[in-house]
């Protein structure tokens, strides 16, 4: 289980000896998993709120945290037949920093991941619709066969006679998982607004408790200890807390930059000084054998 500090950060009990044997070159870090999570984003009277959920306390990685809904990529979202509106691969390839097949597989995760583990579909029957209501027991059927990998994202596309709408997604942030986590993912953030018509509701397995909440309200939650979060998470939060509409963030998605945030740790003075380049709220110091400060 998670360690929570003062304010919510997540921080795993075990980090002290991986980072130990990582410097120590007892350890070999993991090839990170390319992953995708989406930002869903909804207008309120008091500014956009976001969709949240808290990942299971039984869960092996960041069990208890507040999170986004997301997860890796599907080795078949890189299919060539995926149905495709909004700005072309080259364009995804350019904005995420890797090959056309690797934005489609990025892009094609993203929407897949926020269907999967929300409900929310960000496709439609033309390149400028989006599907209405999708909890219908059909919908379902769908949904479920995607989670258990019986069907792929294309396949599922192209019964539908759908099209993947990547103009409704914004890229926000990519970080890394530190290398000496075991489980390691590449992840990119995206935003979306919800689609009129379509709800979300808690359809992921790995979630006790979903929550429609403002970036602010979250922050403070966050500040307070009363949510537990991962650096990502938080981080992304207090920069949505500039805009006023869902629309004013997804205009300000292609100025942001996508350079990778790797956390570093380094011995300093007989201490671990772990840190997240630009974001020094998250530096910890962690005595030897002790608890972070």
């Amino acid at each position: 289980m998670a360690n929570a500090q003062a304010d919510g950060q997540w921080y795993p009990p075990e980090w002290p000896e991986l980072i130990r044997a990582l410097a120590s070159g007892d350890l070999t870090p993991a090839v990170p998993r390319r992953a995708a999570t989406v930002m869903l984003l909804k207008d309120t009277g008091d500014g956009p709120a976001v969709h949240m959920l808290r990942r299971r306390t039984s869960m092996a990685f960041a069990g208890g945290a507040y999170a986004y809904p997301g997860g890796g990529v599907d080795p078949r979202d890189d299919d060539r037949h995926v149905r495709w509106a909004g700005p072309a691969r080259a364009w995804w390839a350019e904005r995420l920093g890797v090959d056309e097949a690797g934005a489609q597989a990025i892009v094609c995760a993203a929407v897949r991941e926020t269907y999967e583990e929300a409900g929310v579909l960000l496709a439609g029957p033309t390149p400028d619709t989006v599907v209405g209501d999708t909890t219908g027991e059909d919908w379902e059927a769908d949904r479920a066969a995607l989670v258990a990998r019986e069907t792929s994202f294309a396949e599922f596309l192209d019964r539908r006679g759908l099209v993947l709408r990547s103009d409704l997604l914004g890229a926000w942030t990519r970080w890394i998982t530190p290398e000496f986590e075991p489980r390691r993912y590449d992840t990119w953030f995206f935003v979306a607004a919800l689609p009129e018509g379509q709800r979300t509701r808690n359809a992921s397995t790995e979630a006790d408790h979903t929550v429609w909440i403002t970036p602010r309200d979250a922050a403070a939650g966050y500040d307070r200890g009363e949510l537990l979060m991962m650096p990502p998470t938080i981080a992304t939060l207090r920069r949505l807390t500039a805009y006023e509409t869902a629309a004013e963030a997804l205009d300000a998605a292609p100025a942001r930059d996508l350079t990778p945030v790797l956390a570093t740790a380094r011995l300093v003075a007989g201490e671990i000084v772990l840190s997240w380049p630009g974001h020094d709220e998250f530096t910890k110091r962690i005595p030897t054998g002790g608890a972070p400060a």
